[in-house]
């Protein structure tokens, strides 16, 4: 059954979600996973530009979802309606949850400090789905 992690920044704005969905997407990529990164079109543009030099020093080879993109993109930057073209790991900045979740093997949420109550509804609606949920409070991640 498809995992969820709830992580939960003590930051307050949408750049920290931005980075920090860099970040998980490197250490995935590291471990040999594919992500696929569902956002609203806004952060998708700011997440692609990020992946060219965040973390500092560093290029995470990524893709834009067009009707073109290989299932072996490794990092595949996606609207929120868009179907995914593979099944590993999901980092969902949208604020819904997508019908295609099922057969992800793990899917990450990022909470920002001023969306607790957001994150918390959430939260309860994967609970109610029966996903096993992992939360994680994160203070000092950079």
């Amino acid at each position: 059954m498809t995992r969820v992690d709830f992580y939960v920044l003590a930051d307050v704005d949408d750049i920290a979600r931005q980075r920090f969905t860099c970040r998980l997407a490197g250490k995935a990529f590291a471990a040999g996973k594919r992500v696929h990164v569902r956002a609203p079109e806004q952060a998708v543009e700011a997440i692609d530009a990020l992946l060219w030099d965040y973390p500092p020093d560093r290029f995470l080879p990524h893709a834009r979802l067009t009707p073109d993109t290989p299932p072996t993109a490794p990092i595949v930057l996606a609207a929120e309606s868009a179907e995914p073209v593979h099944r590993e790991l999901l980092i969902n900045l949208a604020p819904d949850i997508p019908d295609f979740l099922a057969g992800f093997e793990r899917v990450s949420e990022i909470v920002l400090a001023g969306e607790r109550a957001d994150g918390r509804a959430k939260y309860r609606r994967y609970r109610e789905r029966g996903y096993p949920l992992f939360h994680h409070e994160l203070d000092d991640w950079e």
